[in-house]
C-alpha cells in the first residue's frame, strides 16, 4: 500500500511542480491536503497529519510564507484561528484532482475495472477499521457484494 501511494504522490506533486507549484514540499502536500474548504484549525491539521502540533505550525508556516494559506479568526470561536487556503491555495486542487483521476484511470487499465472496484471496497473497509468517523466518497458502491 505504501509503494502504491507514495507512486501516487510523486505523481501529484510533479504535476503541480509541471504546472508552476514548484515550491510545495510533500510533508507541506501532506497538510494542504487536509485543510477543509472552510479553513481547518491547526490541531486538527496536526492530527490529520499524524504530526506534533509544532511541526504542523513550521509546516503551516511555510506554506503561508508562500501564499498557499492564510490564518483567519474561526468564527465559532473569536479566540481561536483557522488556516485557509488563498486562491494561490485553492489553484492546486483542481490539478491535484485531475492528477487523482489519471492516476485511477491507469490503475484501472491494469487491474480492470472488477479488480479496482474490488481493490477500492477492500482500501475503505481497512481505513473505516482504523477511523469509522470517515466517510466514503463512494457509499453506494461499497454496498455491493
Amino acid at each position: 500500500m505504501f509503494i502504491g501511494f507514495r507512486a501516487a504522490e510523486d505523481r501529484i506533486l510533479a504535476a503541480l511542480a509541471e504546472a508552476g507549484y514548484v515550491d510545495i514540499t510533500r510533508a507541506q502536500a501532506r497538510l494542504l491536503a487536509g485543510i477543509d474548504l472552510g479553513g481547518t484549525r491547526l490541531v486538527t491539521l496536526a492530527d490529520r497529519a499524524r504530526i506534533p502540533k509544532q511541526t504542523a505550525l513550521a509546516l503551516v508556516n511555510g506554506v503561508e510564507a508562500a501564499g498557499y494559506v492564510e490564518r483567519v479568526p474561526d468564527p465559532s470561536d473569536g479566540r481561536a484561528r483557522l488556516i485557509r487556503l488563498t486562491a494561490r491555495g485553492r489553484g492546486v486542487l483542481p490539478l491535484a484532482i485531475a492528477e487523482e483521476a489519471r492516476i485511477e484511470a491507469d490503475w484501472q487499465a491494469l487491474l480492470g475495472v472488477r479488480r479496482m472496484r474490488a481493490l477500492r471496497r477492500a482500501l475503505w473497509d481497512l481505513a473505516l477499521s482504523a477511523d469509522p468517523d470517515l466517510h466514503p466518497p463512494e457509499a453506494p458502491e461499497r454496498k455491493e457484494a
